[in-house]
């Protein structure tokens, strides 16, 4: 009886050892460094049970075996579900680590882009070529309601909630700037603030022009003087397209005519008094700050100087020597 007994609790010490030494093991295989060589996406789609992600994981070379995930789903995620989704594995990652990137969702974040100056049109062709993006656009919203900038998404959000995304975020921003407005600005609404921004994001490309370009406006709106904006003219001759600097060379393949600018239309703001009917783009946060808190300046006229900004200047006699300078550098310096 004694030797059986003796030979129980050696059978059990034996058990205890290998039942220790296999936890150890399994603990290792769930901790330590996983077989993927190599930094790899994969795509996890929706509805995927535990299984079936454990499978396409092995096999993607991510994990060591379906079984490792599955146990540590039953030990340390239950009642927590599996995100689908697009993920980033890092070279050699473990399963715990892959584990807790699917129960927290950490899925790869991409980007879109938004230039300022662009039309809602071609924010909508934009947003028609952008990767990871699905589902049909809708009619591109109104001129200058989207807020340019960089906007995070992920694989398989839609493009018509980006958009929505875009006009929130102009409305905030209007919400935050209208009320810290200059006083006395011949603004009377946010709309019209992104109307003149719209104008001053289309006459330069110089960042730090913006300011100096808005308040030659506020100062001719004050004055009850037109506008004067070549990137009006080209909005209304192309029908709505883009405007560009550079007195629209980009676009018309031509400089502005004497006849362009006569031309009767409520875009003209050589023709017409005030600000044009609504925006010519969407103009960004930069530029609605600037005609919102334009520096006080004399400044009422301004014209391109051949280094892609402008000379600007306070009375006319000195604004027409400027252009006579860029008409010169125009023809080649004759």
């Amino acid at each position: 009886m004694l030797r059986f007994l003796l030979r129980l609790v050696l059978l059990i010490l034996v058990l205890g050892v290998a039942g220790a030494l296999a936890a150890g093991w399994a603990w290792q295989r769930y901790t330590g460094p996983g077989p993927l060589p190599e930094d790899r996406t994969v795509v996890i789609e929706r509805g995927a049970g535990v299984g079936t992600i454990a499978q396409q994981l092995t096999e993607e070379g991510v994990l060591p075996d379906p079984w490792t995930l599955r146990a540590g789903v039953r030990l340390f995620g239950e009642g927590m579900s599996l995100k689908a989704g697009e993920y980033r594995f890092a070279a050699h990652i473990s399963p715990q680590a892959v584990l807790d990137k699917l129960i927290q969702g950490d899925v790869v974040q991409r980007q879109v882009t938004v230039p300022e100056g662009l039309t809602s049109q071609q924010v909508m062709e934009l947003l028609a070529t952008a990767e990871g993006l699905e589902g049909d656009l809708p009619a591109p919203p109104p001129e200058g309601s989207l807020l340019p900038e960089t906007y995070a998404f992920t694989l398989g959000d839609s493009r018509e909630a980006l958009i929505g995304r875009m006009r929130a975020s102009m409305d905030a921003a209007l919400a935050e700037l209208w009320p810290k407005r200059a006083p006395e600005l011949p603004l009377k609404t946010p709309e019209e603030a992104v109307t003149l921004a719209s104008i001053v994001e289309k006459e330069t490309g110089v960042a730090a022009e913006r300011p100096r370009v808005a308040a030659v406006f506020v100062n001719r709106l004050k004055r009850g003087m037109p506008l004067q904006s070549d990137p009006t003219v080209i909005y209304a001759i192309t029908g709505g397209k883009a405007a560009s600097v550079a007195n629209g060379e980009g676009i018309l393949g031509r400089r502005l005519t004497r006849a362009d600018l006569d031309a009767d239309h409520p875009y003209n703001t050589y023709r017409i008094a005030g600000l044009p009917p609504g925006p010519i783009a969407n103009p960004g946060r930069a530029s609605i700050e600037a005609v919102l808190n334009p520096p006080a300046t004399k400044e009422l006229y301004f014209v391109a100087d051949g280094s892609g900004g402008h000379a600007f200047a306070e009375t006319l006699d000195e604004h027409n020597r400027n252009v006579a300078k860029w008409r010169k550098l125009q023809n080649g310096g004759n």
